[in-house]
C-alpha cells in the first residue's frame, strides 16, 4: 500500500461503501481504550471511510486518519477530532512515540506489512497498542448464507485478490510481531432489507471487478435468487459479521 504499489480497490465505489458498509461496534472502541493509559491521540490507518475513526473519536482527544485513497477520504464522515489525511500506511507522516493506540480495519492485508509495522514501533508510545481487525462473509440464515457462499467462491472467485486469503483464515496466519493481548468476541450485526443488503455486495471489491472485466452486474442475479428465500424484500434481516482480531504491544 506505498507509492505505485497501492493497489486502489475501492476509490471507484467510495460513496456507496460509506453508505452501504456495516459499522463497528460502540463496545469495540471502548475495550480497546480500556487498553492504554493515555487517550490523547490514535493513528486509524486505512480509515477507508472513516468508520472506525468515528468510534475512536468518543474515546480519544484525537484520532490521526490516514488512507492512500484521495476518494475514500473524499467520502469519510466529519469530526471535530478526526483528522484526515492521505497518505500510505508505511509513511503516515507522523512523530515517533506521539499515539497510544494504532489502529486497522479490514485493511492490514493490503499493506506492506513489515515496512508498516517498523512505522508502527517508531509511532507508538511505550504503553501504546496496536489492534488489527477484519471480518468476512456475514451470517443471516442458513438458505441465504449457502446461497452467497456459493457467490463467494463461484462467479465472483477469480475477481478476489490474493490478499483476500488473509481475511478467509481471520488473520490467523497473518504475521503479527507483538506481545499478544488476548480481546474479547465481537460481532457487528445490521438490519436490513434485500435492496440494502444487495446494496452491501455491491462494495464487494470482487464485485466492482466483475462488473468492470464483463460488463454486467452479478448481484442482479444473486438478488433474483435470494428473493425466493428472504421472502417479503421489505422485511428487514439481522445480518451478522464475527470481528477477526489481532491486539498487542510492543515487546520491550
Amino acid at each position: 500500500m506505498t507509492g505505485s504499489g497501492f493497489k486502489d480497490h475501492f476509490s471507484g465505489h467510495a460513496a456507496a461503501y460509506a453508505d452501504a458498509r456495516p459499522r463497528y461496534p460502540n463496545e469495540l472502541f471502548t475495550w480497546l481504550a480500556t487498553l492504554t493509559p493515555d487517550h490523547d491521540r490514535v493513528w486509524d490507518c486505512g480509515t477507508g471511510n472513516g468508520q472506525a475513526a468515528l468510534g475512536l473519536a468518543a474515546h480519544y482527544r484525537q484520532v490521526i486518519a490516514t488512507d492512500p485513497s484521495k476518494g475514500q477520504i473524499e467520502h469519510a464522515f466529519s469530526h471535530e477530532r478526526i483528522s484526515y489525511r492521505v497518505a500510505p500506511a508505511e509513511s503516515p507522516g507522523l512523530e515517533p512515540r506521539s499515539v497510544d493506540l494504532v489502529t486497522v480495519a479490514q485493511a492490514v492485508h493490503w499493506f506492506d506489512r513489515p515496512a508498516f509495522y517498523r512505522r508502527v514501533r517508531e509511532t507508538l508510545k511505550p504503553e501504546g497498542v496496536i489492534a488489527v481487525w477484519c471480518y468476512g462473509l456475514c451470517s443471516i440464515e442458513p438458505m441465504i448464507d449457502a446461497a452467497v457462499q456459493a457467490f463467494y467462491t463461484g462467479e465472483t472467485s477469480s475477481c478476489w485478490p490474493p490478499e483476500r486469503a488473509l481475511i478467509d483464515a481471520a488473520y490467523r496466519s497473518i504475521e503479527f510481531p507483538f506481545t499478544g493481548i488476548e480481546p474479547p468476541a465481537f460481532s457487528m450485526t445490521q438490519h436490513w432489507i434485500l435492496a440494502q443488503f444487495l446494496a452491501y455486495l455491491r462494495t464487494w471489491s470482487a464485485v466492482q471487478k466483475f462488473i468492470g472485466r464483463n460488463g454486467r452486474d452479478p448481484v442482479v442475479g444473486l438478488g433474483e435468487s435470494l428473493r425466493t428465500v428472504w421472502g417479503d424484500p421489505q422485511q428487514a434481516r439481522q445480518v451478522r459479521w464475527l470481528l477477526h482480531m489481532r491486539v498487542g504491544r510492543i515487546a520491550r
